[in-house]
């Protein structure tokens, strides 16, 4: 079991930026950060595997940086040019296999934390 606690959403301004940050209790293979909005299906945003490194889902459209501290056991999201259509609540996920293996399917993954509202304005 691994326990994850996020933090640093927030209300920004169009064009502005955040910094979301993921405290994890365990090391596990791979780590990502994923997004929900009302109405619609979890969808990923970025994963950072222990072999591979990081990795991107395509609405990040190069503005997201995912690293991990693991000395902090931290992992983090940073978040420029921030659009509205970013506003959601977003979600830390960890799982015991390469990110590879599971990919952006949300159900593959096996632990969730509460979530962080982020809202954009415009």
């Amino acid at each position: 079991q691994v326990q994850l606690l996020e933090s640093g959403g927030g209300s920004v301004q169009s064009g502005g930026s955040l910094t979301l940050s993921c405290v994890f209790s365990k090391y596990t293979y791979c780590m990502g950060w994923f997004r929900q909005t009302a109405g619609k299906e979890r969808e990923g945003v970025a994963s950072y595997c222990n072999y591979d490194g990081p990795s991107y889902a395509e609405i990040t459209k190069g503005r997201f940086t995912i690293s991990k501290e693991n000395a902090k056991k931290t992992l983090y999201l940073q978040m420029n040019s921030l659009e509205p259509e970013d506003s959601a609540v977003y979600y830390c996920a960890a799982v015991p296999s390469p990110c590879r293996s599971v990919g952006w399917s949300y159900t593959a993954w096996s632990w969730w934390g509460q979530g962080t509202q982020v809202t954009v304005s415009s």
